[in-house]
């Protein structure tokens, strides 16, 4: 069951937004994968550098690792409000 917000509030979704703006749940999807690919990518490379920069490279391998599950789960946002449309 779908509930409208009470009082003024607008029914307002990053879904929604993202969808209007011209993103698509696929888009979202592959910018997942690519952020897996540079995370990999900047991991190998940070076991190329030497000893005094490779923490902060890994550091930032990681972080980039913290990015595929977010868009991943935008995407499945914007794609529930694709199909809430299509019906």
């Amino acid at each position: 069951m779908k509930t409208r917000p009470a009082g003024n509030v607008p029914d307002v979704t990053v879904g929604k937004l993202l969808h209007r703006g011209g993103v698509r749940a696929v888009h979202l999807q592959a910018v997942s994968l690519a952020s897996i690919g540079l995370c990999v990518g900047l991991w190998i490379r940070a076991k190329t550098v030497d000893q005094d920069e490779r923490g902060n490279a890994e550091r930032r391998a990681l972080f980039v690792g913290l990015w595929p599950p977010m868009f991943w789960l935008i995407a499945q946002s914007v794609r529930e409000y694709e199909r809430g449309r299509s019906r």
